[in-house]
């Protein structure tokens, strides 16, 4: 196994845990991760005058050279398959997708093949420097199997670590697109009295709760306001549909970004999306405000109606401003222009 030696020096004024400080003093361009550097300290690969430091909360002073082993990155025990992707962009640190509806992100018990990251394993080949020790595409956020759209996934550490940093730091923009029953305006006093729910200026509404996995269900997730985790949905309307208005096409983004988090948070405020059946199941609508057609591409629709539609960060090796668009995919198309028909189509 080929292996990397490295030396760090503690500088002054060093965090009391070890991996804190390694993680700060470790050079940039080692693109070591604070989860790396534990893994390697529990196999043994750090040191200090030649005694492994295996306690990632051990003591370390100012001075102190600490002595890091990297191996060379291992292959993946996830195999690579052939599956045609829509690549939007590709480096030799990270690459981004407009991932299909149907396709898992990453390999399951109930999905062991056919995901993304087993196209990406044959896609990538030998350009796949290491995430984590493995060779494998480094995952830093997900979208369900049934919503279509972008994903940014890292080709190397120092990707992984950089992306990783930012979704954490919540500064990547992500904007989503989105077909829900109702139209979530301002005027409308039963939205208004929803708990979590606001208005911003432009008839943007906010929606704040806390969000965790439900008690009985373990694969829905619940809002809550105690507990959980903190996740805030901005929603604003594109267009409306039926006469009356019963339904709209909207723009989504996430100020966070948790499990389900626009699904769970639409189904919250009354605005549940067209075909999600974990979370909105299927509400009449009527023939003489929507027309046949809209009724009847609502009622079919075999999914949410949701695509992650722009994607923007900060390149984690270059610095550069990245900004990603993914237009409407086809069946969500078909649906918005069935509504658009209205009564007398």
């Amino acid at each position: 196994m080929s292996l990397t030696q490295l030396s760090v020096t503690i500088q002054a004024d060093p965090p009391k845990r070890l991996d804190k400080a390694l993680s700060r003093d470790v050079p940039a361009e080692a693109a070591l991760s604070r989860t790396r550097l534990a893994k390697l300290m529990a196999d043994g690969m750090v040191t200090r005058e030649g005694e492994a430091l295996t306690d990632p909360k051990g003591r370390v002073a100012e001075g102190d050279v600490i002595e890091i082993t990297v191996p060379q990155a291992e292959e993946s025990h996830i195999g690579p398959e052939e599956i045609a992707l829509d690549v939007i962009y590709e480096d030799d640190d990270l690459i981004v997708i407009n991932k299909p509806v149907g396709m898992v992100v990453h390999p399951a018990p109930g999905t062991p093949s056919g995901t993304l990251v087993n196209a990406l394993l044959h896609h990538c080949g030998d350009t796949l420097s290491g995430v984590g020790g493995s060779k494998r595409p480094g995952i830093v956020h997900r979208i369900d199997k049934d919503t279509s759209g972008l994903l940014v996934v890292a080709k190397s550490d120092k990707a992984h670590h950089g992306l990783a940093a930012q979704f954490e730091k919540h500064t990547v923009e992500r904007y989503y697109q989105a077909v829900c029953y109702g139209v979530p305006d301002a005027n409308d006093p039963r939205v208004r009295g929803v708990k979590g729910v606001n208005f911003e200026t432009g008839n943007i509404m906010k929606i704040t709760t806390q969000l965790a996995r439900h008690k009985t269900d373990r694969q829905r997730q619940a809002v809550l306001f105690e507990g959980g985790r903190h996740a805030v949905t901005r929603v604003r309307i594109v267009e409306a549909f039926g006469s009356p208005e019963v339904a709209a096409l909207v723009e989504c983004w996430l100020e966070t970004g948790r499990t389900h988090q626009i699904r769970v948070h639409m189904a919250h405020a009354g605005h549940s999306l067209i075909g999600d059946q974990t979370y909105g199941g299927r509400r009449k609508l009527s023939e003489k405000t929507l027309g046949i057609r809209g009724v009847n591409a609502a009622k079919d629709f075999p999914r949410q109606a949701l695509h992650a539609a722009v994607l923007g960060f900060v390149h984690p090796v270059t610095g550069d401003e990245m900004r990603f668009e993914a237009p409407l995919p086809s069946d969500m198309t078909k649906l918005i222009e069935a509504m658009r028909v209205g009564p007398k189509g």
